[in-house]
């Protein structure tokens, strides 16, 4: 039986391949059989490579899937399989090339074969005009890079696949050179290859002249991490006291409007302290792995320059750009001027071009420099000839470019700006008040009297710094308040002579008790009686005696926010300030357009847009009559549906109509009992 079994089995590739795998040592022969049945095939392939071959692509298969099992047989297999792929992959035929391909995977996947040989080989493959080849083989270089690196760094083998890409980018066939430049990205954006040198041999790909090359360089770039975009902000949430700690204090208090107002900008300042105290985090990482920033960024622009690109692949070029320029903070003067000449309302893409100005400016660019930016801003979008949504655009941006380089603006312009507070349209208001807001802040004095608000203690302690300065502290601010706590609980009993508040349970632990929004006030008070550099000494020697615990750092976060509630000593408490309800969105490393095109109100739509809305939302009234479904679809109408359609002229003088609702109560009583029995009938 076994005999007559054995005799079918060489033509039968599958049923020999699962007896293999169960029993290897019991069919060595009939394996052998097929190996050399292999090796005549690979003669006659040898003389003819351009030809389909599909027993040789089977017995290839087979090899691949067996070739753990006998390993002293199949040493040389691997090497003669790569040597047939490198030197006939030109000329030969895709199913079996492919086939080839698919083998050495498989090897690979067993590890009988080496990586750094095989992924060489499939480097060389990716020459081939073969989409569907090109796709396998790369995501098989991805897999099988990330399998290598998944327990720990094999910096030996990365080290000679990353030399041998950097070649493959300088390749003459830009199909090889863009797939590897794909296959260097994904494994960067999948944390395996995320160092220095992956990032800087694509900067090369930056300055290639093949477009497409271009544009994945500059998209990797100009890309999110997506990792470090999905990260929780928890941690820093629970710093710091939170809302329901101001809620606590300043409910405990006497009711009164006042109270409410505090409660209302004390939550403000908390929100803009929650987002200051955030970590700083780099969503754009590649970008700071840069070695040479300064000339990567001079080489662009210079490319910029002299380049006959598409419109978009340029917007890229300049987005890219001011991204450097504003993360790494460098001096490139000759950039300002370049996007100068395309500020323009009808400029297209004239918002990200607004972008690239405010995302290249920071501090240590000279005032004089971004100062005929902003003009030109101004003399281009700020004008009543313009639309509401241009000035919009206009202010916002100017706004963005005053808020890294505040020296940049002159008080002329900033208060014919301001002046625009009482706009007509909405939004022109908004990003007005918007500006002075933003001034009330970095320099009050800079705008008119009228327009500086209720002064507060940290903007009477704020001090406008010059180019280039620097303010460095040896002390904590507002650490002065620690020694004042101290005082009062070495005092046991608080100014109105009641005992310190506290509860003790069973097992002898504290209980923290909320401060009243009464104690808070006259914690204040206490403060503002003490001379600032009085203030500043108690905060150094705080500083230098002691270890500063979390609780601690609540406390002082809490002084600092209190400043910018409370009025400056010396003030009138009564002073009116405008109520501008905008909330300060965070402002990190990048801006995004939210930040240029931030409209406070949705612009009208046209007669076209609102018709074509009203005529969406219209349904017939045919879409909610309920139709009864006959029993054949074929049979005719009844009379009384005939009676429906036809004109009433002609039913007037019928009985159904004039005695349409007279019925008697003999007539409902036969009518009812009709129903009834038909009902009964069919059930």
């Amino acid at each position: 039986m076994s005999g007559r079994h054995n005799n079918k089995l060489p033509n039968n590739l599958p049923q020999l391949q699962n007896l293999i795998k169960r029993d290897p040592q019991s069919y060595l022969d009939e394996f052998l059989q097929q190996y050399r049945h292999y090796q005549s095939n690979v003669q006659i392939f040898r003389l003819q490579p351009d030809k389909p071959n599909k027993e040789l692509s089977e017995l290839v298969m087979f090899l691949a899937q067996v070739g753990h099992c006998y390993l002293e047989h199949m040493s040389t297999f691997p090497q003669d399989l790569c040597e047939l792929l490198l030197a006939h992959h030109t000329v030969l035929e895709p199913d079996l090339r492919m086939t080839f391909c698919k083998g050495l995977i498989l090897l690979r996947n067993k590890n009988l074969i080496s990586p750094s040989g095989l992924l060489e080989l499939f480097f060389e493959l990716l020459r081939c005009h073969d989409k569907l080849l090109r796709k396998t083989l790369y995501t098989h270089i991805v897999s099988d890079i990330k399998n290598i690196n998944a327990k720990h760094k094999n910096n030996k083998v990365n080290t000679v696949l990353q030399n041998f890409m950097y070649t493959m980018l300088r390749d003459s066939n830009p199909i090889a050179a863009k797939i590897s430049l794909d296959v260097m990205a994904e494994l960067y954006r999948r944390n395996i290859w995320n160092d220095a040198k992956t990032v800087n041999v694509i900067t090369t790909a930056c300055f290639s002249k093949v477009t497409k090359i271009l544009v994945a360089g500059m998209k990797f770039f100009l890309g999110k991490d997506e990792d470090e975009k999905n990260e929780s902000d928890a941690d820093s949430e629970n710093e710091g006291p939170s809302a329901r700690d101001l809620m606590v204090r300043y409910s405990t208090g006497k009711k009164s409007s006042k109270n409410k107002k505090k409660l209302e900008k004390a939550m403000k300042v908390l929100k803009k302290h929650k987002k200051k105290s955030k970590a700083e985090v780099f969503n754009f990482s590649a970008i700071h792995l840069i070695h040479d920033p300064q000339d990567f960024s001079e080489k662009l622009l210079k490319q910029l320059e002299s380049s006959n690109e598409h419109f978009e692949v340029k917007m890229m070029m300049m987005e890219l750009i001011s991204r450097l320029v504003g993360i790494h903070e460098l001096f490139l003067f000759n950039f300002y001027p370049f996007i100068q000449r395309f500020v323009q309302p009808h400029q297209r893409e004239v918002t990200k071009i607004l972008l690239c100005a405010a995302q290249a400016s920071h501090q240590l660019v000279p005032p004089e420099i971004i100062e005929p930016m902003i003009m030109t801003i101004a003399n281009n979008f700020v004008t009543d000839r313009n639309s509401g949504e241009a000035m919009t655009v206009g202010i916002n941006a100017i706004k963005e470019i005053v808020a890294r380089c505040p020296l940049a603006i002159n008080e002329d312009i900033l208060q014919d700006l301001a002046l625009y507070k009482m706009h007509k349209d909405k939004n022109v208001m908004m990003s007005a008040r918007g500006l002075i807001q933003l001034f009330r802040n970095l320099n009050p004095k800079m705008l008119l009297k009228k327009d500086r608000g209720r002064p507060t203690e940290a903007s009477a302690e704020a001090k406008i710094k010059d180019y280039g300065e620097l303010e460095a502290k040896d002390y904590i601010p507002g650490a002065e308040v620690l020694e004042l706590e101290e005082k009062k609980e070495d005092g046991g009993e608080d100014s109105d002579g009641w005992e310190s508040a506290s509860i003790s349970d069973g097992d002898g632990e504290w209980v923290d008790v909320h401060h009243s929004s009464d104690e808070d006030a006259e914690m204040t008070e206490k403060l503002k009686a003490i001379p600032a550099e009085e203030r500043q000494a108690m905060a150094a020697a705080v500083s230098g005696s002691r270890l500063l615990t979390q609780d601690d750092f609540k406390k002082i976060r809490l002084v600092q926010m209190a400043k910018e509630v409370s009025g400056a000593p010396g003030k009138a408490q009564k002073r009116k300030m405008a109520n501008i309800e905008e909330d300060e969105e965070e402002r990190g490393e990048i801006l995004t357009l939210r930040n240029i095109e931030k409209l406070h109100k949705k612009p009208k739509s046209d007669k076209e847009t609102r018709l074509a809305t009203a005529m969406a939302g219209r349904t017939d009234k045919k879409d909610f009559v309920r139709k009864r479904a006959k029993m054949n679809p074929h049979a005719s109408t009844s009379n009384k549906e005939k009676r429906r359609t036809k004109n009433f002229m002609m039913m007037r003088h019928s009985r159904g109509v004039r005695t349409k609702g007279k019925r008697s109560f003999r007539e409902k009583q036969i009518a009812l009992r009709d129903a009834l029995l038909k009902k009964r009938k069919f059930k």
